[in-house]
C-alpha cells in the first residue's frame, strides 16, 4: 500500500469557505496534511475563513464564474468543474477531497471524467456533513443528484454513524460509507490566563457565569430556546450569554431580548474565525438544535473545558457523554435545558468533574488521531487507482 505519511500527495480539496463545520474542518484538515508535507490546494468562490496566511504547503485557487447576459444566475458548478480540472492537469493532483455533496460530489464526478479524457486518473472522495443530506440533499430538485455523486465517488465518508445511516436509508444507497469523526484541531490551544482573564472580566465583571452559544442562526438551530433558557437561568443566578454567530433569525433573538428587557445580559457578537479564547472565558455552553449530524462547536468547547447542555438530535450524543462531559436533554425542552444548566454552574463539585471529563472526551477526537484515518484513506484510493491505469 502506498505510504501516504511519508510520501507527499498533492490533494485537492473542495469546499465552502464558510463559517458552517464543513468548511471548518475541511480547512483545518488541509493545514494538518500540509503541516504533515503534503500539497494542499484549496478550491472554492472565497478563501476559506479559517485559512491561515503564513501556511506553508497551502495554495489557493479562487473560482470566478464569468458574467454573460443570457445567464440569471452564475453557471458557478460549470466554473469549479473547470476549475478542478486545470488544478488537477497543471498540478499534477493525485486526488480530490471534496467536502459537502451539493455542488461539490458531482462536480468531482464530471472533473474525474474530463481528467480521465486528458489521460489523468484523478480519484474523489466524498466527504459528508450533515444538511447536504438530512436537508437540502432530501429536496426533490437535488435528491437524484446527491444520490448519484454518493454512488460514483470513489469513497465516501460521513462525519457520524447517525449520518451514515440517514445516508443509506434517505437515498437507498448500497455502497460503503467509512465514519470518519470531526476533530479538535491542533491549532486549538488554551490562550494565556491573562487573555482569559480580560475577557471575563469584560463580560463578567461582577463574577456572572458565562453561557456561550455558537451556530449559524439558522431556525433549525432553535436559538430562541438558548434565549429562553438563559432568561430562566439569569432569573436563578447572575449570569451572561454570549451569542456567537449571525443568520436570518438575528433579527427575532434580538426582539426577544427587548421583550425580555435582558440586552443588558446577552452579547450579539457577530461571526469570529476564532472561538478558542471566548470558549475558555465561558463556565457552559447551550445548544438546542432540532438537527445536528456531529456538533463541531460543542467538541470545541468540551476540548476547552467547558461542559455542554444540549438537544439529543443527530449525532450529537456520539460527541457528548450525557451526564458525564454534559447533559442533553429533548427538543424544546427549554425548562429541562434550565434545570440542568443550573444543576450544573450550582455544584462545583459536579462542575469540576464535568470540566475534566470534557477534556477527555474532547482528547478521542484530537487531530492526531483523526488524521491517520484520512492518510489510510487515500491510501487504499491511490493502490486502487494504480489498478485502473
Amino acid at each position: 500500500m502506498i505510504d501516504t505519511s511519508r510520501q507527499g500527495l498533492k490533494i485537492g480539496i473542495v469546499c465552502y469557505p464558510t463559517y458552517g463545520g464543513s468548511g471548518i474542518i475541511a480547512t483545518e484538515l488541509g493545514l494538518a496534511l500540509a503541516q504533515k508535507g503534503h500539497a494542499v490546494h484549496f478550491i472554492s468562490y472565497d478563501r476559506p475563513a479559517r485559512l491561515s496566511a503564513d501556511a506553508l504547503n497551502v495554495y489557493y485557487h479562487e473560482v470566478a464564474p464569468a458574467p454573460y447576459p443570457l445567464f440569471d444566475y452564475a453557471p458557478y458548478e460549470s466554473a469549479l468543474v473547470s476549475k478542478m480540472v486545470d488544478i488537477g492537469l497543471y498540478e499534477k493532483l493525485d486526488l480530490f477531497h471534496v467536502h459537502y455533496a451539493i455542488p461539490h460530489a458531482t462536480a468531482g464526478y464530471l472533473a474525474k471524467q474530463i481528467l480521465h479524457d486528458h489521460g489523468r486518473h484523478v480519484p474523489v472522495i466524498l466527504t459528508l456533513h450533515g444538511t447536504d443530506i438530512t436537508l437540502t440533499g432530501k429536496d426533490p430538485s437535488y435528491f437524484p443528484v446527491v444520490k448519484f455523486g454518493i454512488t460514483h465517488s470513489d469513497r465516501v465518508t460521513a462525519v457520524s454513524h447517525f449520518l451514515k445511516g440517514e445516508t443509506i436509508q434517505k437515498f437507498g444507497i448500497q455502497r460503503h460509507i467509512d465514519v470518519i469523526y470531526n476533530f479538535v484541531p491542533s491549532r486549538h490551544q488554551s490562550p494565556p490566563p491573562e487573555v482569559t482573564r480580560k475577557i471575563r472580566q469584560h463580560f463578567a465583571p461582577n463574577g456572572e457565569k458565562i453561557i456561550i452559544h455558537i451556530s449559524n442562526f439558522r431556525p433549525l438551530k432553535r436559538v430562541e430556546d438558548v434565549l429562553e433558557a438563559f432568561v430562566c437561568i439569569h432569573k436563578a443566578i447572575p449570569s451572561v450569554l454570549l451569542l456567537v454567530g449571525d443568520g436570518p433569525t438575528r433579527l427575532s433573538l434580538e426582539n426577544k431580548c427587548r421583550e425580555y428587557k435582558i440586552c443588558h445580559r446577552v452579547h450579539f457578537l457577530g461571526k469570529m474565525d476564532f472561538i478558542h479564547a471566548l470558549l475558555s472565558a465561558s463556565d457552559l455552553m447551550l445548544h438546542a438544535s432540532e438537527s445536528e449530524s456531529f456538533g463541531l462547536v460543542l467538541l470545541e468547547a468540551m476540548a476547552s473545558g467547558v461542559p455542554v447542555i444540549a438537544t439529543r438530535v443527530g449525532g450529537v450524543p456520539e460527541v457528548v457523554d450525557d451526564g458525564k462531559s454534559g447533559f442533553l436533554v429533548d427538543v424544546g425542552h427549554i425548562d429541562h435545558m434550565c434545570q440542568r444548566a443550573l444543576q450544573v454552574l450550582q455544584d462545583a463539585q459536579l462542575y469540576n468533574q464535568m470540566s475534566q471529563n470534557a477534556r477527555k472526551r474532547a482528547s478521542a477526537f484530537h487531530i492526531h488521531k483523526i488524521l491517520p484515518q484520512y492518510e489510510a484513506l487515500y491510501a487504499g484510493v491511490l493502490e486502487k487507482a494504480k489498478t485502473l491505469q
